[in-house]
């Protein structure tokens, strides 16, 4: 690992960054401060919905955290998972979907789009490996469709993750922990010119828990970004670079473990892993009325799974390797206009964004110990959409409000086969071609204010979620050339939602959801196979309570549940239950925060049993997970201990059903739960140096 024989160099590079923080803080430009200070913001007056919040950097640096991605749990209700290593995406679970690895949650950081469309592995794919969280100054997120400036992958939600521009003190962090785990972090702020110059560095290595894998992480971030007043605004320039490559411990069948063949930290096939890259350049420009920004994205990964052993290839077995490829352009333009109508305030909305991605390739290979033995479909691929829409906010009187708003989205595709003759011998000149689609959506809520602490909404809104660009011109099925209809290029959901929201006192910020999502007939490109599934018309349904209580000014305590009824609303003879639909989720914490002194964080997770087939006969088991944050700062110096699954469970991570196929087992294999273990008890300690 290089994290190691490196700290030396990077903690040098690291103080001297910060000694060139240290000496021209002094002098850095002052930009005007906005203190975020997340659930302790009273949204009673400002919210459209129940089901929307915030959430700051102070939350953020309380939470005891094994993997970035899990910064999305600060999210009511979504729960975020690994079946996989830790540089591959997080499987996310919110409002019954199993949202595999982002789809129908639209997240965006620094108003750059995470999820990627037509991606080699999976359609939404949001990997946030590429965030330091120590960077991040708000998370702002809203469930539901019911908001005109979110499009694509927002059936379900959508959070916007905005980093600071400029730092109150500088930081320099080093931290160590059991499973051979390091990480070096730094960031500071110093004046350039007019403005402010934020840096952040992020050096990451692990080994992990398991029996026959070493991981060996090795994560690399940067992130700079300029800030500086323009025009009566503020301008901000942005650049981000991530690197990452990692060995992977894959989900495990059942039985393999229950015959002694591995244990639960072992594995089928130890050679899958992948490698990711991610570097963005990003300009914005924000005024009392306009808002401008513009992105450049080049994203490129690489992954190799095994997730059936030896079921198609008894010899060679069934590794495969996804490939992605790609430069992602886009930008948005928001204009902001405060009127009257009839005498009555009023504030319009109008706004564009554009993206598009230029796929270089969007590969599946077949493979053994990543190795290529040929190409199952490999692609260019073109797809652009533009996305236009309005919304007025109507203040009727002291007590009633509306939102209404219309958004129209446009895709074009274009995909070209880069492969004529496939691994199996499949001509796949016929899956190139070029479709479009668009779709008008409508969105709407009522808002009663009963007074300065409680008030009531009534929200609906259609959504949409586009396919991949593969499944839109797809004849020919890359695996036994048998004929196959192309998808809908979109997807369209219609949301509904009751709720109340209370801030009382300044210490108890609630909320109360009851909501339903209808949506239509979801056809989906399947990236590990190359070819299209299509699932059935659905219905999900549930309630979502929240509560963030402040005990005291040091102390706090939150709680947050969330139901789920989720079905197929057709009559088909397998069955009605949506498979991997989580029905119930608990998340409560304390925390303690005294400034200078001691603080920490002791937080409980509880998502309950989900079927894993239509019929209900095959579930998974619950899982509860116990994380603990403890601290303590003095002066310039802080120290953290943090007890990851301090209890040491061996509940389960996710749970899968289908068939395998092991050594000596039969030619079809055999029906399974696979499942990927939550990782052990693990310790880290770290040290920071704040000036």
């Amino acid at each position: 690992m290089w994290a190691g024989p490196l700290a030396g160099s990077v903690v040098g590079s690291l103080v001297g960054i910060s000694a060139v923080f240290g000496s021209t803080s002094a002098v850095a430009h002052e930009l005007e401060e906005v203190e975020v200070t997340g659930r302790r913001i009273n949204l009673v007056g400002e919210a459209s919905s129940a089901s929307e919040g915030l959430v700051s950097q102070q939350e953020i640096a309380l939470r005891p955290l094994l993997r970035t991605g899990e910064v999305l749990e600060l999210v009511p209700g979504l729960v975020v998972t690994q079946h996989s290593g830790t540089g591959k995406a997080n499987q996310y679970f919110l409002r019954g979907f199993n949202l595999d690895h982002g789809t129908d949650f639209a997240t965006w950081v620094d108003d750059m789009p995470v999820n990627m469309r037509t991606h080699g592995h999976g359609q939404g794919y949001t990997d946030l490996n590429f965030l330091i969280p120590e960077t991040v100054e708000s998370l702002a997120y809203h469930k539901g469709a019911y908001y005109a400036d979110v499009g694509d992958f927002s059936s379900a939600g959508s959070a916007r993750i905005a980093t600071a521009g400029a730092y109150e003190r500088s930081l320099l962090e080093i931290t160590a922990g059991e499973d051979e785990y390091y990480r070096l972090v730094g960031l500071g702020s110093v004046g350039v010119g007019a403005g402010t110059l934020g840096v952040a560095l992020e050096l990451n290595s692990y080994a992990g828990p398991w029996r026959d894998i070493d991981e060996d992480l090795e994560k690399l971030n940067l992130q700079l970004r300029y800030s500086l007043p323009v025009a009566g605004g503020e301008a901000t320039i942005g650049f981000m670079a991530y690197d990452n490559q990692w060995n992977s411990a894959d989900q495990i069948p059942r039985r393999a473990v229950r015959s002694g063949l591995i244990d639960e930290l072992g594995s089928i096939d130890t050679s899958v892993g992948g490698e990711s890259s991610r570097y963005s350049l990003n300009a914005g420009w924000r005024g009392d009325h306009l808002a401008l920004s513009a992105y450049a994205i080049r994203y490129e990964m690489d992954l190799w799974s095994n997730f059936t052993y030896f079921l198609d290839d008894p010899e060679a077995g069934d590794q495969f390797e996804q490939v992605d490829e790609r430069w992602v352009y886009g930008g948005r333009a928001e204009y902001t206009l405060d009127g009257t109508l009839a005498g009555r305030a009023q504030t319009n909305r109008f706004g564009a964004e554009f993206r598009y991605d230029d796929i270089d390739e969007v590969g599946l290979y077949r493979t053994a110990q990543r190795q290529r033995a040929g190409a199952i479909r490999s692609d260019a691929v073109e797809e652009g959409s533009v996305g236009l829409y309005w919304e007025n906010r109507l203040q009727w009187n002291h007590h009633w409000r509306s939102v209404l708003g219309a958004r129209y989205d446009y895709y074009d595709f274009e995909v070209d086969p880069r492969v004529a003759q496939n691994y199996y011998g499949v001509d796949l000149r016929g899956n190139g071609g070029g479709n479009d689609a668009d779709q008008v959506s409508l969105k709407g809520s009522v808002i009663y204010t009963f007074n300065p602490q409680w008030e009531a909404y009534a929200s609906i809104g259609q959504g949409l979620h586009s396919n991949d660009a593969r499944g839109t011109t797809i004849e020919v099925d890359p695996i036994d050339g048998s004929a196959v209809p192309p998808v809908d290029p979109l997807v369209e959901s219609l949301g509904y939602e009751v709720g109340v929201r209370g801030f009382w006192n300044e210490r108890l910020n609630t909320s109360l959801a009851l909501w339903s999502l209808e949506l239509d007939s979801e056809l989906l490109f399947v990236g590990d196979a190359g070819t299209t599934e299509a699932s059935r018309e659905s219905q999900r349904q549930g309630v979502e309570l929240t509560a963030y209580y402040r005990i005291s000014d040091h102390w706090t305590f939150d709680l947050e549940y969330a139901w789920t009824d989720a079905e197929f609303t057709d009559d088909a003879p397998e069955g009605d239950e949506i498979p991997g639909a989580i029905e119930q989720v608990w998340q409560a914490g304390i925390s303690l925060d005294t400034g200078d002194g001691p603080f920490g964080s002791l937080r409980w997770r509880y998502f309950g049993e989900r079927p894993l087939v239509e019929d209900g006969s095959v579930e998974s088991d619950s899982s509860s997970l116990v994380n603990l944050r403890l601290g303590y700062r003095w002066e310039h110096w802080e120290v953290t201990l943090d007890a990851l699954n301090l209890l040491d469970s061996d509940d389960h991570d996710i749970d899968y059903f289908y068939a395998s196929r092991l050594p000596g087992e039969p030619a079809g294999g055999v029906e399974d739960v696979h499942y990927h273990v939550l990782e052990p008890r693990t310790l880290r300690a770290a040290i920071s140096y704040q000036f």
